[in-house]
C-alpha cells in the first residue's frame, strides 16, 4: 500500500515536470498482488499455514457429518476467524501489516460429553502459545442457519467458538445413545442392568460409559491423546510469525542462563556446540576428575546443602 502511494507521487512530480525527453522509458505503476489470506498462491510456501497433524476422523451424530467439508467465517475487530468441522479453525488479521498474524487455533480433537449429551467440540494442537497449544471448544447451538456466531477468548490461548445450526434444535439431536451402533448400545444397556442391580458402583459406571465412549471414537484414549501431543511436538518447531519465533528463543535463552548458573555453583564448565569436536560425539565421554567427584557426591557439597 505504502509501496504503490510512493510511486504514485513519484510519478505526479515527474507530470509536473513537462514531457519526457524522446527515447526515454515510460514508467508504470505495477498493481502489487495481495498477499493476505489463507494458502494464499502468492505468499511463500513456508509462511503458509502448516498444521501439526491430521484431524481426528469424523464423529458424533450422523446428521453432523454434512457439515464436515464446509468452512464458516466471521469478522470480529481487526480478525477474521474460520471454523471448518471436523477440520480447524484459523485466525486471521485483518490489517496490511507486513507481519499480521494468521494461525491455527486447533485441529479437530474429540467431543465433550456431559450427561451423556454432545456439549462441544474440542479443537486441540492448534499453534504455539507461549509454552503450550492454542486449542478451541465449539459449541453447537439452534439457529436458523449455519453460521460462526461468536468468538471469544476467556483464558489465554483457548477459545471458545459458538457455531448456530438448524441440525441441533431437535431436543434430542445431540444425545450421544441414538448415535451409538447397535453393538455398543446394547454394551450400554447391560452397563445400565449392572448399576441397578447393584453390580458395580456409580464409578464403575462412569469408566464404563467412557469406554463406550472411546470405542465409538467420540473421546480420545489416553494414549491416544499422548500420541497426538508428541506428533505435533515434532512438528511444532515451525514458527508462524515472527513475534512465536521471538517468544521461544527467550524462553530458550532464559532455560540456558539458568542451566549455566547451575554449572557455575558446581564449578563444572560450559562448552559451547562450537567448541566441542566431532570426535566427542562419536562415542561416550570420559567425565573429569571433578565431574567424577560430583556424580559419586562431594561431601562438601553435600554438607554445604543441610
Amino acid at each position: 500500500m505504502v509501496a504503490r502511494l510512493a510511486r504514485f507521487v513519484l510519478l505526479l512530480g515527474l507530470a509536473g515536470r513537462g514531457p519526457a525527453p524522446a527515447g526515454a522509458a515510460k514508467m508504470k505503476v505495477v498493481e502489487e498482488p495481495n498477499t493476505f489470506g489463507l494458502n494464499n498462491p502468492f505468499l511463500p510456501q513456508t509462511s503458509r499455514l502448516q498444521p501439526r497433524r491430521d484431524p481426528s476422523p469424523v464423529s458424533g451424530p450422523v446428521h453432523l457429518s454434512r457439515l464436515s467439508g464446509k468452512c464458516f467465517s466471521l469478522v470480529e475487530s481487526t480478525y477474521k476467524y474460520e471454523l471448518c468441522p471436523f477440520h480447524n479453525v484459523t485466525q486471521h488479521e485483518q490489517t496490511f501489516r507486513w507481519n499480521a498474524y494468521s494461525g491455527i487455533l486447533g485441529i479437530w480433537h474429540e467431543w465433550e460429553i456431559a450427561n451423556n449429551t454432545f456439549r462441544g467440540m474440542w479443537m486441540r494442537d492448534g499453534d504455539s502459545c507461549h509454552s503450550r497449544s492454542r486449542q478451541s471448544k465449539v459449541e453447537l447451538t439452534c439457529g436458523k442457519t449455519n453460521r460462526l456466531a461468536h468468538v471469544s477468548e476467556p483464558s489465554t490461548c483457548v477459545y471458545a467458538l459458538t457455531f448456530e445450526t438448524p441440525l441441533v434444535c431437535h431436543p434430542h439431536s445431540l444425545l450421544v445413545y441414538p448415535a451409538l451402533p447397535t453393538a455398543l448400545q446394547q454394551r450400554w444397556d447391560r452397563v445400565e442392568q449392572d448399576l441397578a442391580d447393584e453390580l458395580i458402583t456409580s464409578q464403575g459406571y462412569e469408566k464404563s460409559l467412557r469406554a463406550i465412549f472411546e470405542d465409538a471414537g467420540y473421546l480420545k484414549t489416553p494414549k491416544q491423546s499422548e500420541s497426538v501431543q508428541q506428533e505435533g511436538g515434532a512438528k511444532g518447531l515451525v514458527f508462524q510469525t515472527l513475534e512465536s519465533c521471538n517468544e521461544a528463543h527467550k524462553a530458550l535463552s532464559k532455560e540456558m542462563k539458568r542451566l549455566k548458573s547451575i554449572l557455575t555453583q558446581h564449578g563444572l564448565p560450559y562448552v559451547k556446540p562450537a567448541e566441542t569436536s566431532s570426535s566427542e560425539h562419536l562415542g561416550p565421554r570420559t567425565p573429569t576428575d571433578k565431574t567424577a567427584e560430583l556424580l559419586r557426591g562431594d561431601p562438601g557439597l553435600r554438607g554445604n546443602t543441610l
